[in-house]
């Protein structure tokens, strides 16, 4: 039965409201069609044979930040009902907060990541790597707060399942990948310009380890203020990174698309 390996990378950690610039609510999604190549495979998707779940990419639920204004804005109440329709299609699921691990030290699906053998990557690709298209050098909020870490845990609001691991180490993350034999890596959380494409475990290292990135652009956001070139929306901003990540990186696809892909019946 054929199956689509992914491991969903969440990234948002929690955090005081105020510290970071959030799109204002009720702003506008991302409702661009799949790439050609993303459509086939996902028209490929099958139901999960309980036989075969060991080997399904774990979804990495990264950054969920405890940001305050990231729940407001529905990012996280959007976030939790697409993990838990992944976990019932026998997909594991990875979280990765960021700079957070002391906290969960004790969990269990900490300890199942950290039994794992390690799995030396590649040597990386050599990828173009341009300039992203806005400026956050600055940071990218848009109001005066100072700049402080505000975060201990992933969001609250993201069950973390028995059968869930954590890490926010790319090395971990890639030796499990291969332990379960997984191809595929699906990255949502924040932010699309920073952790998202930044960290050891996502888009750029993991691409650079031959590891397929898929972000699902309905369920991130970037850090990025009006103030700061090329001098647009924040939704705006946000859109360029992801037009971005599209043209070097990785495709895209929505949280809807995936989901009708994993009830498409064969």
């Amino acid at each position: 039965m054929a199956t689509i390996r992914i491991v969903c990378l969440v990234h948002l950690e929690r955090q005081n409201p105020g510290q970071l610039a959030f799109p204002p609510e009720g702003a506008a999604q991302v409702t661009r069609a799949p790439t050609p190549a993303l459509q086939r495979q996902l028209r490929r998707a099958r139901p999960v044979d309980p036989a075969l779940q060991p080997r399904l990419p774990a979804p990495d639920v990264g950054r969920v930040r405890d940001l305050q204004r990231a729940a407001r804005g529905g990012l996280v109440t959007r976030m939790a009902p697409f993990l838990e329709a992944a976990r019932k299609q026998g997909i594991q699921i990875i979280h990765a907060p960021s700079e957070t691990m002391e906290f969960y030290q004790d969990a269990p699906q900490r300890k199942r990541i950290l039994a794992i053998g390690r799995v030396d990557p590649p040597p990386p690709l050599v990828l173009p790597d341009p300039p992203l298209p806005i400026d956050d050098k600055g940071g990218g909020c848009d109001t005066p707060d100072q700049f402080y870490k505000a975060w201990t845990r992933e969001h609250p609001g993201l069950h973390i399942a028995e059968a869930d691991v954590i890490s926010d180490n790319g090395a971990e993350i890639y030796s499990f990948l291969r332990e379960r034999g997984i191809r595929n890596l699906l990255v949502m959380g924040v932010h699309v310009n920073m952790c998202i494409l930044n960290r050891s475990f996502a888009i750029k290292q993991m691409t650079k380890w031959g590891i397929r990135c898929i972000l699902v652009r309905d369920l991130t956001d970037a850090m990025y203020s009006p103030q700061d070139r090329p001098w647009v929306s924040h939704d705006q901003g946000t859109q360029l990174v992801i037009e971005f990540i599209e043209k070097y990186w990785a495709p895209t696809t929505t949280s809807a698309d995936l989901l009708r892909a994993f009830t498409r019946k064969p």
